[in-house]
């Protein structure tokens, strides 16, 4: 695990330490928030309809990129992303370091009617609960932090709820474990957490051994339609897409360029 990666874990552990998660509450509130919708809704607006499939992101900084957008509108940006033909949507949630909230996950989701996933730094299931109750119609599981037997696990608890886990990776190791713990949906990030470099080769490369029944998705580096056509012919259906989004002034037409080629 890389400094940056390890403190915000650290930074995580003690978050949770200092205010510990009322995982009965929370679980109760997450069967709740299920019964009331789709099940794996996430994983069919991924798996459904033509590619690409763009999963647009909502974050207010990141620990590479510095600011981004601050406190941002999220239901304007939400229905921006709907209106430009995104599959989905992806709220970081992390406070820190990414300056996000939980609150942004329903408030998206409910502005733009699209599934959510909601990212951050999964460690104990009693984050996954309060995910869920929080409106979250996906979780990112990070293969960096996870075994095969944890991925396995978070991925089993999810399923009570009918929410989806994308297990990302980085390299052959995590992919070993993503695969050895089931995952369903794969998200290869060509963001190098060691140094920020992004190489889309990555995905390129990991793609050869993502099994063929497993939802492929692209995540970090991808700016224009070329990127998305150069990753869809290595197998990939559906791209997340963050930062190259947010910073655009119309960012429905930023969307509508990688789903169509148009601006």
């Amino acid at each position: 695990m890389n400094d940056v990666l390890a403190k915000i874990v650290d930074r995580t552990r003690a978050r949770l330490a200092a205010d510990p998660i009322d995982v009965d509450a929370v679980r109760r509130a997450a069967h709740d928030v299920a019964s009331r919708r789709v099940p794996h809704a996430f994983a069919a607006a991924l798996a459904t309809g033509d590619v690409p499939r763009v999963i647009a992101e909502i974050k207010s900084a990141s620990p590479s990129a510095g600011s981004i957008v601050e406190n941002p509108d999220v239901e304007t940006i939400a229905r921006d992303y709907k209106r430009g033909g995104a599959a989905a949507l992806s709220v970081v949630t992390e406070p820190e370091f990414f300056r996000g909230a939980h609150a942004w996950l329903a408030r998206a989701s409910e502005a733009a009617s699209l599934p959510v996933i909601m990212k951050d730094f999964i460690v104990e299931p009693a984050q996954l609960y309060a995910g869920v109750a929080a409106g979250a119609s996906a979780i990112l599981l990070l293969a960096s932090l996870l075994d095969g037997t944890a991925i396995r696990t978070f991925i089993a608890l999810l399923d009570e709820f009918g929410v989806d886990a994308l297990v990302e990776v980085h390299d052959d190791a995590e992919l070993d474990r993503a695969i050895d713990g089931g995952a369903r949906l794969i998200g290869v990030n060509n963001r190098d957490l060691r140094d920020f470099h992004v190489d889309l080769g990555t995905s390129e490369r990991l793609a050869t051994r993502i099994p063929a029944n497993v939802i492929r998705v692209a995540e970090s580096g991808i700016k224009v339609r070329q990127d998305v056509d150069r990753l869809a012919a290595a197998g990939f259906r559906a791209f997340l897409v963050g930062e190259s989004l947010l910073r655009q002034d119309d960012r429905a037409a930023a969307v509508r360029a990688l789903v169509g080629g148009e601006s």
